[in-house]
């Protein structure tokens, strides 16, 4: 058994075709497996996950009993972090496996009585499996506090497409490029208020992501473009198709992200990929994520600080230089999905 020819049952929540780093790194791990000559089963759970109701998790359960006996069963664990009690009716049978892409206390905007119980849970569910697999080696050392043995956990970087190098702007305002869902997590909003400090420089930004996972917050993030009087310099794009995005990124002088936390950050690879600087948060793996000398980092959630990396990127053309130049050496070490795809195959065997 466990060959590399066994059928690989992966299991996510909702649609693989959602445009978040998450489904897009479990997408293209699924057809990379599959070209490799692994047979992968799709399985798309129904549902509020990681806010299951009872009958999600009914499904979830029906899900699991109908598999194979000894079956290789990879859960993302957007979902496997609270099934802690309908993974151990198959923990015996199945072959059990998390991908985790960072744990799911850590989201942003939920009160500490929630990421306890979101802590608790996600513990739980990680006694049931087998072995883990993550996304970075951040989100692996986080996982000590979850009790998970280390010799369980394995880590399986994305890969990044190879991409032309952006043309930047045409003229003296520069392009600023955000590529992040309209969520709390992702710190637009403290983007904005640093970029209201720096109202005397040339500058643009577009924000390219969905407004619909979270109309709330992109409600508040509009009206808080507009109070800031920025609403002629942010252009908040919504998500985009392919063709559009590579526009948007070939046309960017600069990357920017401000997330409070991030289990990798594929974005800030695909900006390595175009030769891209960056100005971007340290929160999570993002620290380890942008290549040394290529990113202007700065403590999550301070738009003081944020905004004294913009001045930086935005006066000083020797930094602009320095920063661009580092990009481009970085383009040449970034991984293919290929090499990551034949290291995830190579953690599906014990």
């Amino acid at each position: 058994m466990n060959r590399s020819t066994d059928t690989l049952y992966l299991l996510i929540p909702g649609d693989i075709d959602t445009r978040t780093g998450g489904y897009r790194y479990d997408k293209r791990i699924m057809q990379g497996l599959r070209a490799l000559g692994r047979p992968v089963e799709l399985i798309s759970l129904g549902g509020n996950f990681p806010c299951p109701d009872a009958h999600d998790l009914a499904q979830a359960q029906s899900c699991l009993a109908g598999l194979p006996d000894g079956a290789l069963t990879l859960i993302d664990g957007l979902a496997c972090g609270v099934m802690a009690e309908q993974l151990a009716t198959q923990a015996q049978r199945l072959r059990l496996i998390s991908l985790v892409h960072h744990p799911l206390a850590l989201e942003t905007g939920i009160s500490a009585e929630v990421a306890a119980q979101m802590k608790q849970a996600e513990t739980a569910a990680l006694q049931q499996v087998q072995r883990v697999i993550t996304t970075s080696e951040t989100t692996a050392l986080s996982l000590r506090d979850y009790d998970v043995p280390a010799e369980q956990v394995h880590t399986v970087r994305p890969g990044t497409d190879s991409a032309p190098m952006a043309a930047g702007s045409s003229d003296k305002t520069l392009n600023l490029l955000c590529v992040a869902t309209l969520t709390r997590r992702k710190g637009h909003s403290v983007l904005l208020d640093a970029l209201a400090r720096l109202g005397e420089h040339p500058w643009q930004l577009v924000c390219a992501g969905s407004h619909e996972r979270d109309a709330e917050t992109a409600r508040a993030l509009f009206n808080q473009t507009e109070s800031l009087g920025l609403q002629d310099r942010v252009h908040f794009a919504g998500e985009v198709a392919d063709e559009a995005l590579q526009a948007l990124y070939h046309e960017a002088d600069l990357f920017v992200l401000a997330s409070y936390h991030e289990g990798y950050g594929m974005v800030l690879d695909e900006a390595i990929a175009r030769g891209l600087p960056i100005v971007a948060s340290n929160g999570g793996a993002m620290a380890t994520t942008v290549p040394p000398g290529a990113g202007l980092l700065c403590a999550p959630g301070d738009p003081d600080a944020l905004a004294a990396a913009l001045r930086q990127f935005l006066e000083n053309t020797n930094t602009r230089t320095s920063l661009q130049n580092a990009a481009r050496q970085a383009r040449s070490t970034l991984r293919s999905w290929q090499q990551a795809a034949r290291e995830f195959d190579e953690a599906l065997q014990w």
